[in-house]
């Protein structure tokens, strides 16, 4: 069923918030594209109707993307709704009439995971489960055993073929151009290696709080949201091998021998933070151990990269708001003309977000008759084009059976085994305070030959 299209798309936590921010605006942009053209079936616990449901999809667009009331009437006319608790069989029943004549549904479970469960085993007790496909938000499970338990539940009715865990952030432009860099330009292969890398960085900073979301932040902290599963991909597509093919699982395969070359966290490889006043936020404990801020320094054990240190690096309440990798090239073995301070070193610089670009930083002779240099940067940036939002892509994808950005089991898994054994509070947590890179600790686990790049705000870089 790999190439067939799903014919109806179901989606559970229909008035949810991931459906308001998320799911309706990237529906509305597949109508305007004519990506899209089969029935809508909104489920929900909400006592809600139709039309109430309607009108939370027309604000939604109006605040996420903008109403476009063409597309919006076609969607409109395409909504469905079943209401009913996710625990009794009758709301099952209702969505099997409401599919009519729908053989092969996409299910997207925009639910808390803890309901995974329960709507899995509704599905398969109804039929509805039958040939279709499921959509699963992550978290994928809070640790390994968690990750492993969810996959159970998930295979008892799906293979594994039809199963998309989604990660928005795999449909990001920006992060799918540093795959295509790596592996569509020769002149990288030469010295993308431990011969001529001296380090990695990976940072995503956030100017912001948890943004009225203590509750949700104190269940997971920075590095279930963002280092096992965002940070830990980009480190994969930085260092796998190229694929042996153009099918989805070469891809995977050789992202799964990357996450697996990972050498599993130990206390000694992470420092934890946690900003002031984070403990006055709604939802939150006043004893709270849950970090705001991660960094962590991890070896990759192969041969390409053995030795090599990567520094990941993510908070909230930082200076700027950007992710950014930077990829520092060992200094010229021999100095010939001037020294080359450390910090001066040639690199490559990646910047996903909040702008895009490509960078290569080297050093020319500054004018004057004495042999010195100085550090410049070449700039490669994409054009600017209405490209697709994260969702509309992987909605896209999913819908198609395109399993090339999303999440395979034993990805997911892998991953979880490199975070494991620092989950928890087996660490302190540091305070820092707002606007500051992170408590002075996390400089403790750079060599003596390396220190924190910090990205620049939008308008600087």
């Amino acid at each position: 069923m790999t190439n067939v299209d799903s014919d109806a798309f179901v989606f559970f936590g229909a008035t949810g918030d991931l459906a308001y921010k998320q799911i309706f605006p990237a529906l509305q942009a597949m109508i305007r594209r004519g990506h899209f053209d089969i029935p809508i079936i909104g489920v929900a616990r909400s006592a809600s109707g139709l039309d109430q449901l309607r009108e939370r999809a027309r604000e939604s667009l109006e605040k996420h993307g903008g109403l476009d009331r063409d597309a919006f009437a076609v969607l409109s006319a395409r909504l469905q709704y079943v209401n009913g608790d996710y625990g009794s069989q009758q709301t099952y029943q209702d969505l099997r009439k409401a599919l009519g004549g729908a053989a092969r549904p996409l299910y997207y479970l925009a639910i808390p995971p803890d309901l995974f469960a329960t709507v899995i085993e509704g599905l398969a007790k109804s039929g509805c489960d039958k040939g279709a496909r499921v959509v699963v938000e992550k978290p994928f499970g809070r640790d390994l055993a968690s990750a492993q338990e969810l996959n159970r539940i998930l295979h008892q009715s799906f293979d594994e073929s039809s199963i998309f865990r989604i990660d928005h952030y795999l449909g990001k432009e920006p992060v799918q151009n540093l795959l295509y860099f790596r592996f569509a330009n020769s002149f990288l292969e030469p010295i993308w290696n431990r011969n001529y890398i001296r380090s990695v960085q990976v940072t995503m900073a956030e100017s912001f709080g948890v943004a009225g979301r203590g509750v949700f932040y104190e269940e997971v902290g920075a590095i279930r949201d963002v280092v096992q599963n965002h940070l830990l991909s980009v480190v994969a597509l930085l260092t796998m091998e190229a694929p042996t093919g153009r099918d989805p699982d070469a891809l995977r395969d050789e992202k799964q021998r990357a996450f697996r070359a990972i050498r599993p966290l130990t206390p000694a490889d992470v420092v934890r933070g946690q900003f002031e006043d984070y403990r006055q936020e709604k939802g939150v404990a006043a004893d709270s151990q849950v970090e705001t801020f991660a960094a962590v320094r991890l070896y990759i054990d192969t041969w390409r990269w053995a030795g090599v240190p990567f520094y990941i690096r993510a908070g909230k309440q930082m200076p700027v708001t950007a992710t950014e990798v930077l990829v520092e090239l060992k200094r010229p073995p021999q100095v010939v003309f001037d020294s080359i301070p450390r910090d001066q070193s040639n690199y490559f610089r990646f910047r996903l977000g909040p702008t895009v670009s490509i960078n290569l930083g080297g050093r020319i002779k500054m004018p004057g008759e004495v042999m010195v240099g100085e550090n410049v940067e070449l700039t490669l940036r994409p054009r600017a084009e209405d490209e697709m939002t994260p969702y509309e892509r992987l909605l896209g994808d999913a819908l198609r059976g395109d399993p090339l950005l999303f999440n395979r089991e034993d990805g997911v898994e892998a991953a979880w085994r490199v975070v494991d054994p620092i989950l928890g509070n087996v660490t302190p947590v540091y305070p820092y305070e707002a606007n500051t890179w992170g408590p002075v600790e996390a400089e403790q686990l750079m060599s003596s030959d390396d220190r924190w790049h910090n990205p620049q705000s939008a308008e600087e870089a």
